[in-house]
């Protein structure tokens, strides 16, 4: 062979240096194994912060068979879920923060005088409150559909059931043909005193 040849170098029995690929940081911690060190996993219960290093060929086995609940009483895990869910941070029920009796009930006292707590949030955090059998007319939420009901029968929104049912048997009588002789000039503004008396009958204002 030449030894001024392209495609070999030089003939030798051995090399002149390790050309095998070297670990180069951390090896894994796994009993026998020299691989490097890739993954991390954690030591468990008790060891928070502290990992194995594993390569990815035993940190899958590892995690294969890794359980931090391992040795813990089923009601010490139930605690430990039942904390999870708000972050292992302390939770107070609502009002209840230590204070005295005085200050729980200082809610109560930026109350009106009249004032309706149907579901007792301010309750439950010491102040009074009443509860009415059924919410004031006032204190009801008042769409569109109802405020056009109450217009259309000349009523108020504070009108009570008495009130809308009087007012409706007095405008049928007043608007029906019948009153004016079978003149039918009437008849849709009939309709919409009926389509109001309705729809707040449906609404449970009378």
């Amino acid at each position: 062979m030449k030894l001024d040849s392209p495609i070999f170098d030089r003939i030798r029995v051995k090399p002149d240096r390790d050309r095998r690929t070297k670990v180069e940081g951390p090896v894994c911690e796994w009993a026998g194994c020299c691989n490097a060190a890739t993954h991390r996993a954690p030591k468990g219960r008790h060891h928070e912060g502290q990992f194995w290093r594993y390569c990815f060929d035993h940190v899958r086995e590892y995690n294969q068979s890794y359980n931090y609940f391992a040795g813990m009483p089923d009601s010490d895990v139930a605690a430990y879920q039942k904390d999870a869910l708000t972050g292992h941070r302390p939770t107070w029920k609502m009002g209840q923060n230590g204070g005295d009796k005085t200050r729980r009930s200082a809610a109560h006292d930026h109350q009106p005088e009249n004032f309706a707590d149907p579901f007792g949030m301010f309750g439950e955090m010491g102040g009074t409150h009443r509860h009415d059998p059924e919410p004031a007319r006032e204190s009801r939420m008042i769409r569109n559909a109802e405020r056009r009901a109450f217009e259309s029968l000349g009523l108020e929104l504070g009108a009570t059931t008495e009130e809308i049912k009087a007012r409706f048997k007095e405008l049928v009588k007043r608007f029906h043909p019948d009153a004016h002789g079978g003149d039918t000039s009437t008849e849709d503004r009939l309709r919409d005193v009926i389509q109001a008396y309705n729809h707040l009958k449906s609404t449970g204002f009378c």
